[in-house]
C-alpha cells in the first residue's frame, strides 16, 4: 500500500480529519458569503444536510490522500444524492459545482499553504489527487442532477400534457384542482418544414427537433405564465394564458405577432386559426380554430394568423350544403376555357385591377378585356355589377373545394387556350 501523503512530517489525512467539522463549518459560511443562491437556502439546510455533505467530502479527500487513490463509487453516492435534492429544490447546477470547486481550492489553501521544499514531492501528489477528486465529483454531480431534473421535467411534460388533453376533450371534472387561467389564445397551429427537414440526411429530425424547440420558446415569450400545447413537428394546438378581461384594458397578445413570432423562430411558414375562450369553453374554440385552419390550408391561402371572420365564406363553403355544388355549377361554361377562368380567379384576387392582373398572366391588358367579356357571355355573370360580384366569388371559393377542374379535351388533345 502507498504511503500517506505527509507535510511537514504530519500525515496530511490525520491533519484534515482533526479539522473536519471546524473546516466544513467555514466553507458552509462561505458557500453563504460568495454563492448568491446559499444565502437564500434555509438555515436549518446549511447547518443540516449541507455541513453533512461537506463533512463527507473532507472524509473523502482525506482518504484519498491517507491511500493515494481516486474517490470509490460509495464513497460518491451521497454527492449523487445531494444533488439530486438541489435539483428538485431548484438550486441551479452551477451553483452547486460553484461550491464543490470553491470548497476544493478552499481545503488546498488551508493544508498546503505553508509548505515547504521538501514537500514538494507530496504537494505535487496531492495536486493530482485533488483534481482526481475535482474530475470525479463534477461528473458525479452533473449525471446526478441532470436525471433528476430529465425525471422533474417528464413529470412536468406529463402533467401538462393531461392537463392540456382535459381541457381540449372539456373534461372538467379531470381538470378539478387544477389552477387554470380565466381565459385563453386558443390557437390551431399547421407549421411548415425548415429546409433542413427536406434533406434525406440523419441530420433532418434533429432539425426538426430544433425547430419545435424554437417555436416553444417564442409563443412562451408572449405569455407571463406558461404556455401549454400538444405539438409537434407539423403543429398543434397552443393555449395562451389570459388574464381576466377589464374594460379598457388590452384584450392580450395580438395573434398575427405571436404567429409571425413563431414564424421567424421556426424558419419555416406557420399557418394559425385563433379564438379567445374562458377556461371552460376551451374545447370548444379548439374545435373551432382547427376547422377554421382546415379551410384556410384547403383554400391555399398565405401564412399567418385566421379568426372565423377572415374565412367566412370559405368555412361555410366547407359545411355540408345542395348549396355548394350549385354555386361551382355557376362557372361550369368556363370549363372548356381554363384561361377565362383562371383570368377570372386572377381578376378578383386583384381587386379587380385590369393592369395588375395582366402583369400577373404575363399578357396584354386588352386580353384580359377581351377573356373578361368572354366570361361574361358564357356565364351572364358580369364581375363589375356588385351582386354578380358575391356569386362570382361564392363560386370561385367553391369549385375551389371541389378541386382544380380536368382540363377538357378534343381527340386526345387540350382544347384550345385563348
Amino acid at each position: 500500500m502507498a504511503e500517506p501523503l505527509t507535510l511537514s512530517g504530519r500525515r496530511v489525512h490525520e491533519v484534515l480529519e482533526r479539522q473536519t467539522r471546524a473546516l466544513a463549518r467555514r466553507l458552509v459560511t462561505a458557500f453563504a458569503e460568495q454563492i448568491p443562491i446559499y444565502r437564500r437556502l434555509p438555515r436549518e439546510e446549511l447547518d443540516g444536510e449541507i455541513l453533512g455533505i461537506v463533512e463527507h467530502n473532507l472524509r473523502v479527500i482525506g482518504r484519498m490522500f491517507r491511500d493515494r487513490r481516486p474517490p470509490t463509487r460509495a464513497e460518491l453516492a451521497p454527492l449523487r444524492t445531494s444533488a439530486a435534492r438541489r435539483a428538485q429544490e431548484g438550486v441551479p447546477l452551477e451553483a452547486l459545482l460553484a461550491a464543490y470547486h470553491l470548497g476544493a481550492r478552499t481545503i488546498w489553501e488551508h493544508l498546503f499553504a505553508e509548505a515547504e521544499p521538501d514537500d514538494f514531492a507530496d504537494v505535487l501528489a496531492a495536486n493530482r489527487l485533488v483534481l482526481v477528486y475535482v474530475e470525479a465529483v463534477t461528473a458525479a454531480v452533473c449525471t446526478a442532477y441532470v436525471q433528476e431534473r430529465e425525471g422533474m421535467l417528464s413529470q412536468e411534460q406529463h402533467a401538462m400534457h393531461a392537463t392540456v388533453s382535459a381541457m381540449l376533450a372539456g373534461d372538467q371534472e379531470a381538470l378539478t384542482g387544477v389552477r387554470l387561467a380565466p381565459r385563453y389564445l386558443v390557437l390551431a397551429l399547421a407549421i411548415g418544414p425548415h429546409p433542413d427537414e427536406r434533406s434525406s440526411e440523419p441530420g433532418a429530425a434533429v432539425a426538426g427537433r430544433r425547430k419545435l424547440h424554437r417555436v416553444r420558446h417564442a409563443l412562451q415569450r408572449h405569455a407571463a405564465e406558461q404556455v401549454l400545447s400538444v405539438l409537434d413537428g407539423t403543429g398543434g394546438h397552443v393555449l395562451v394564458p389570459l388574464p381576466a378581461a377589464h374594460e379598457g384594458e388590452e384584450a392580450g397578445p395580438v395573434p398575427g405577432e405571436i404567429v409571425a413570432a413563431a414564424a421567424k423562430a421556426a424558419g419555416a411558414p406557420v399557418w394559425a386559426a385563433a379564438e379567445v375562450a374562458a377556461a371552460a369553453e376551451v374545447a370548444g374554440a379548439a374545435h373551432l380554430t382547427g376547422e377554421v385552419l382546415e379551410v384556410v390550408r384547403l383554400f391555399h391561402l398565405p401564412p399567418g394568423a385566421y379568426r372565423l371572420a377572415d374565412v367566412l365564406l370559405e368555412y361555410q363553403l366547407t359545411r355540408p350544403s345542395e348549396a355548394t355544388e350549385a354555386l361551382a355549377g355557376l362557372l361550369d361554361p368556363l370549363l372548356d376555357y381554363p384561361d377565362l377562368l383562371r383570368t377570372l380567379k386572377v381578376y378578383l384576387d386583384s381587386g379587380l385591377d385590369r393592369r395588375r392582373t395582366a402583369e400577373l398572366l404575363h399578357v396584354h391588358p386588352n386580353t384580359v378585356d377581351y377573356r373578361l367579356r368572354r366570361a361574361v357571355v358564357l356565364t351572364g355573370l358580369d364581375p363589375v355589377d356588385p351582386g354578380h360580384l358575391q356569386r362570382i366569388g361564392a363560386a370561385l371559393a367553391a369549385r375551389r373545394l371541389a378541386g382544380p377542374p380536368a382540363v377538357p379535351k378534343i381527340n386526345g388533345h387540350p382544347r384550345r387556350r385563348l
